[in-house]
């Protein structure tokens, strides 16, 4: 064991040629097939959650507890039969669903969910793809999945499914704005954009959580995924009651279903993104012994590896990240949905400028401290969140009273006329009866 930097190293040794081959493909298997279990069991949670908020029993009749609901749905979609509309273009139709599906299981790849695994083979990382450029490739990737929605929309050649495809392309590029900017004080503060970096940043750099000391845009990045994912308040793309089911509108059986899957697979990976740029990632709280960090093949800074280490931080990391579910579940079962204006009127007019304003407190907050030379630490971390939760509080108090920046509740003052006056209706005066109530018996029927 060596010294460097205060942290103490350990050589566990690198993986092989062949040993890497082997955990690059168990890893890709299993967070994909984790991924696609869990995405199956939360559309039996969000409809326990539901029920349970509405005061009700939700599935129960399909195994112990309604636990094989999902298989029964997952069969019954698969054995149903397929239409397709006359007018459709049909390759761009089948292509959709695909499309929309393949980066939420793709981001998974770049996400670390637990400390490193010693084996005696080598040192592996419990991350499928440790990419430099990791944030930077979410961004890229999950800006993907709105072409799906738009190529859904467009190639059903039908009225409602292609306004669908048009809100979710007004609602993607309005909040990925939003989004990508709020995770610039984030950068600010790391100087990396490695996942795994971030994790140890927040472990033993800052020794804070981002949720803390970036607490703005924490709150900013969680609104903003909640419009990626199309989830209420934001599921302006489906919008039941305005354009039928919106995009998918024309599918049925199995495609129908991809939809849903890609919606749960999204909301699953935004959910283990928050937890991991905000809430530390698989870091333990008030415990040093899971902090680590790969920083070359084999060899890991500070606390050291243990299997039990990695099965602990996993569900760490779990819990984080179904906390988030959760979250998202329980807004939509709470809140309705926005009208069109006000979504666009929050993105761009609150969100946005918002976002701006945070990057220019947090850089200013940055050159103060470093200008007067205070080490980046927990006294550093603690001035940040003093600022932040001053911030936020501001934020959130001029957004609910309407003061300054008007957020989804803007109020439109309206002309009312007085109680009891009455507004004479000239059209067809002679031939209409009057109202119920009125002191005229002749005439056009009064309005209030």
């Amino acid at each position: 064991m060596m010294q460097l930097d205060g942290y103490r190293l350990h050589e566990i040794g690198a993986l092989g040629d062949t040993g890497f081959l082997v955990a690059s493909s168990i890893k890709i298997l299993a967070a994909f097939g984790v991924v696609m279990v869990t995405v199956a069991m939360l559309t039996l949670a969000e409809r326990k959650i539901s029920a349970w908020i509405q005061d009700r029993l939700g599935p129960n009749r399909v195994g112990p507890g309604g636990l094989l609901q999902p298989i029964a749905d997952g069969l019954k979609n698969i054995v149903k039969e397929e239409t397709y509309p006359g007018e459709a273009s049909m390759t761009y139709f089948i292509l959709a669903p695909a499309l929309a599906i393949t980066p939420a299981l793709v981001l998974f790849a770049v996400i670390p969910w637990a400390a490193p695994l010693p084996t005696p083979w080598g040192l592996v990382d419990m991350i499928v793809a440790d990419v430099p450029i990791g944030i930077l490739l979410v961004l890229a990737l999950s800006s993907l999945g709105v072409y799906g929605v738009v190529m859904a929309g467009w190639a059903s050649n039908s009225k409602y499914a292609f306004l669908g495809g048009l809100r979710a392309s007004a609602q993607m590029v309005s909040y990925e704005v939003a989004l990508g900017m709020s995770l610039i004080p984030l950068f600010m503060l790391v100087g990396n954009v490695t996942l795994t970096q971030m994790v140890w940043y927040q472990q033993e750099g800052l020794g804070w959580w981002f949720a803390f000391p970036l607490g703005l845009a924490f709150f900013l990045f969680v609104v903003s995924s909640f419009a990626e994912t199309n989830r209420l308040p934001f599921d302006l793309p489906e919008a039941e009651s305005e354009l039928v089911t919106g995009y998918h509108t024309e599918y049925s059986s199995m495609k129908f279903s991809m939809f849903f899957i890609a919606e749960y697979a999204h909301l699953l990976t935004a959910s283990a993104l928050m937890a991991t740029l905000f809430l530390g990632g698989w870091d333990i709280p008030f415990w040093n012994g899971d902090d680590m960090l790969v920083v070359a093949p084999g060899v890991v800074a500070g606390a050291e590896p243990a299997w039990w280490k990695t099965l602990l931080t996993f569900g760490a990391f779990t819990l984080k990240t179904l906390f988030f579910v959760f979250l998202f579940m329980w807004v939509r079962w709470t809140v309705p949905r926005f009208r069109y204006d006000q979504v666009m009127h929050l993105g761009w007019k609150v969100m946005l400028p918002t976002a701006l304003g945070f990057i220019l407190l947090t850089g200013t907050e940055i050159l103060i401290l470093d200008g007067i030379g205070l080490d980046y630490g927990f006294l550093y971390g603690l001035i940040l969140t003093v600022v932040n939760t001053l911030a936020l509080f501001v934020f959130l108090w001029f957004i609910d009273r309407d003061r300054v920046i008007a957020g989804s509740s803007y109020r439109r003052e309206v002309q009312r006329r007085p109680v009891g006056e009455h507004v004479l209706d000239t059209r067809k005066a002679d031939s209409e009866p009057a109202m119920a109530g009125s002191d005229t018996g002749e005439g056009a029927p009064g309005t209030w």
